[in-house]
């Protein structure tokens, strides 16, 4: 387990919940902290987990499509 000194890893999934190596303190914007002890923690950046700030894998119940073109069609899926 990393030192307080030591760097933490974070990874980003585009697809996906913020991973962090864990434990963890995560201050919410309400003023409170979420704790997980953990060995890695999966945090919720789709704002859609009913156990937010934690990732519940809410994420997959819905498919992003990309951005309208200049002719309104919608691209990939």
């Amino acid at each position: 387990m990393p030192s307080e000194r030591d760097p933490r890893r974070v990874v980003v999934d585009p697809e996906g919940p913020l991973l962090l190596d864990g434990p963890v303190e995560v201050r919410l914007p309400d003023g409170t902290t979420a704790c997980s002890d953990r060995f890695m923690v999966a945090v919720c950046t789709c704002r859609r987990s009913r156990r937010y700030p934690w990732c519940d894998t809410s994420h997959r119940r819905r498919t992003r499509t990309e951005p309208a073109g200049e002719d309104g069609e919608r691209r990939g899926a």
